[in-house]
């Protein structure tokens, strides 16, 4: 089969389209043919051992797909061969075939395009369990969202509004906020022409916002944690900006606001019926209309470098996909 392969650490352009065996699953495992793949932030930085895991090389990279199962190991009794299925497989996606744990493994929802259900599962997943678990977002909430246009951010937005929530989308562009503007966001701020702490100021009467979701970092951290309102909660989601930034804790003491950590992978393993209990809510909500991934371009299996250079410099407006069988 077919596979992308990390060969040696460096930049998405290192990456090689390989032949390697086909693979055979294990005990309680079970091999997919992939139909579309999902690009994800972390799988630019998986390849240049920058992330929190470093797989030994080579190894295939690639966090979720979706797909039909070709072949089942001992001990599965679901899905099926011939099941269409949803998987979020930590590695291995951008690939012909993959092998995951039938555990990890979601049925596709009837009519659901493979496409759309690939650039689900991380991205909707990161953004439930920072809103609904880590910050426990209320209806009525005023929440920012601070990369609003990227994968994770739309998913916030659409998630909030499910939730009942008010939301401010700040984002880089005009054009990338009339985008958030069609997935339900309230209010747009561009970050870029606008002064974050002074914009919100003025969107929530003096109050501050109530929770900030922040999968940029960089510069705009500080004055986002300094427009929080009483009690606010920060949720931090990751660092597409590339800077870690520093934050004065004496601004949580003074406005008894949180700082907390979002680690989405991490959570799915540790907790598994929470994890499955958060992807029950969001496919329901998906089949009512109520979340509606957005699919900014599609790529074949050789021009995944080209994706994930894409995604790195920022030029994806919601969601990349991989699809092997082009």
């Amino acid at each position: 089969m077919r596979a992308i392969q990390c060969v040696e650490w460096g930049p998405p352009e290192a990456l090689q389209l390989q032949d390697v065996p086909t693979p055979e699953p294990g005990p309680g495992h079970v091999r997919v043919r992939v139909l579309a793949a999902g690009v994800n932030f972390p799988d630019v930085l998986i390849v240049q051992k920058k992330y929190q895991r470093q797989p030994p090389l080579p190894f295939t990279p690639g966090i979720e797909f979706a797909g039909e199962v070709e072949a089942v190991g001992e001990g599965v009794q679901r899905p099926r061969v011939g099941d269409r299925v949803v998987a979020y497989s930590g590695l291995g996606a951008f690939a012909e075939q993959a092998v995951v744990a039938a555990a990890q493994c979601m049925p596709l929802p009837p009519g659901v395009e493979p496409a759309l259900a690939a650039a689900f599962t991380l991205v909707y997943a990161t953004s439930w369990h920072a809103l609904r678990d880590r910050v426990a977002l209320q209806a009525g909430e005023t929440l920012l969202v601070l990369g609003a246009a990227g994968g994770v951010g739309l998913a916030a937005v659409e998630i909030a509004k499910a939730i009942g929530a008010r939301v401010i989308a700040a984002a880089g562009s005009d054009e990338k906020l009339a985008i958030c503007r069609e997935h339900g966001a309230d209010e747009l701020l561009n970050y870029e022409k606008e002064d974050l702490r002074e914009r919100l100021k003025a969107l929530t009467q003096g109050k501050g916002v109530d929770v900030v979701y922040d999968a940029v970092g960089g510069r705009f951290a500080e004055p986002a944690v300094r427009a929080m309102g009483w009690r606010g909660r920060y949720a931090v989601v990751g660092f597409a900006a590339g800077e870690i930034p520093s934050i004065p804790l004496n601004l949580l003491l003074l406005k008894g606001s949180s700082l907390v950590g979002v680690f989405m992978g991490e959570w799915a393993q540790r907790e598994p019926k929470a994890f499955g209990a958060g992807m029950a809510e969001l496919m329901r909500w998906m089949a009512e209309g109520k979340l509606r991934p957005h699919i900014h371009r599609r790529y074949p299996l050789a021009e995944a470098p080209q994706a994930l250079r894409d995604l790195a410099e920022r030029r994806a407006v919601g969601k990349l996909v991989i699809e092997p069988t082009r």
